[in-house]
């Protein structure tokens, strides 16, 4: 039997927004994500390796926020949530720190962008050992 190739990792996650560039500037400014470059010698923002969760939910699900009318969730990987909850707070973004933290897996917070898209901060569990 052969063994199954599998992907190495997200090239890419692509979708509308009312105000593209007004949205990439704030993922820029909030998370350091640098905006597709104009050109093929720029590099566009690199990633750290770690664990991904992919996973769909039912249709019905109220995890994504209120709005039923979003379909998807970001999920960001963070070195400290603390860290990364202020940096969000300064830039005056709401954010929410899930009350029952620590979890299992680690500690998690909530922010939307500014099309109210849902973008979930995780801290490991092993980052904060």
């Amino acid at each position: 039997m052969t063994e199954k190739e599998r992907i190495t990792g997200f090239g890419g996650f692509f979708f509308r927004a009312r105000d593209p560039a007004r949205l990439a500037a704030w993922y820029e400014e909030n998370f350091g994500i640098d905006p597709v470059p104009s050109d093929y010698d720029t590099q566009p923002w690199h990633q750290n390796e770690g664990p991904t969760v992919f996973a769909p939910f039912n249709q019905d699900t109220a995890y994504f926020g209120d709005d039923k009318s979003k379909s998807f969730m970001l999920n960001f990987r963070v070195a400290s949530l603390e860290k990364m909850v202020a940096q969000l707070r300064a830039n005056g973004n709401e954010v929410t720190i899930d009350p029952d933290n620590p979890h299992p897996n680690g500690s998690f917070a909530r922010v939307y962008d500014p099309e109210g898209n849902p973008v979930e901060l995780w801290e490991p569990q092993h980052n904060r050992d």
